[in-house]
């Protein structure tokens, strides 16, 4: 696994502020991730400025449609040189399973392809609202049992799920964990959130970051403070 652990989500509404924060930082020691928000208002334009830059980028789209459409949208995405994306995998495994197949031309610049289970800021009430009638961790488990058996490298879930997915789920699987504070930052919209080194103990293979790192006075630094963290128990 690599020691690149920390994945910082740059939530900005234009390039600007992403390339400030971007510039500040190692891509040696992290990736970053562009999500809805920030590609809506740039494009792909700036996934090809930060991959100038060397970083690896997670697309953050969820992509979630009838599976011909998302195949090609996966497609798409590969063809920007990202390192890795996701779709929902509330999709269903059809739709998994072509997205899983429209990269197999890539060869070794094939991106890693993961699916989304339940959104961190949703809790077992949240679910319940969208006629779901069970815990998280029970459904995170179906989805992810789901994508794994659709082809795909992995999933999103929070960090209170890893062991549970280590235990149930081939090794090689990788589990991507948002939500990660420390005990000294604020949670935000947050419903389930973990720190970092317990997440990397729970067995989590890479962290996604936001505003503790792209909101601190430092923003290096802060990040160091995260490396720290994860080496200890890596």
């Amino acid at each position: 696994m690599s020691e690149k652990r920390i994945i910082i989500a740059l939530d900005f509404a234009s390039a600007r502020e992403a390339l400030t924060l971007v510039d500040q930082l190692d891509p040696q020691v992290c990736r970053v991730k562009i999500g809805n928000e920030l590609f809506t208002a740039t494009g792909p334009s700036l996934i090809r400025d930060i991959a100038a830059r060397k970083f690896d980028v997670f697309l953050d789209l969820k992509f979630h449609d009838i599976p011909t459409t998302v195949a090609r949208a996966v497609s798409a995405a590969a063809d920007l040189g990202v390192w890795m994306m996701n779709v929902h995998a509330a999709g269903g495994q059809i739709m998994m399973e072509q997205a899983s197949e429209a990269l197999a031309g890539f060869g070794d610049s094939r991106p890693l392809l993961i699916a989304v289970t339940v959104l961190t800021s949703m809790a077992e009430g949240d679910l319940g609202d969208v006629g779901i009638n069970c815990k998280p961790q029970e459904w995170v488990q179906r989805l992810a049992t789901l994508a794994n058996a659709a082809g795909l490298d992995g999933v999103v879930c929070s960090a209170a799920e890893t062991s549970m997915l280590r235990a149930s789920l081939p090794a090689e699987f990788c589990l991507v964990t948002p939500g990660i504070r420390r005990a000294e930052d604020t949670v935000g919209d947050q419903k389930r959130v973990v720190g970092p080194a317990e997440a990397i103990a729970n067995g989590s293979d890479y962290l996604v970051v936001g505003r503790p790192i792209t909101r601190a006075n430092s923003p290096l630094e802060a990040l160091e403070a995260f490396n720290t963290a994860v080496a200890g128990v890596s």
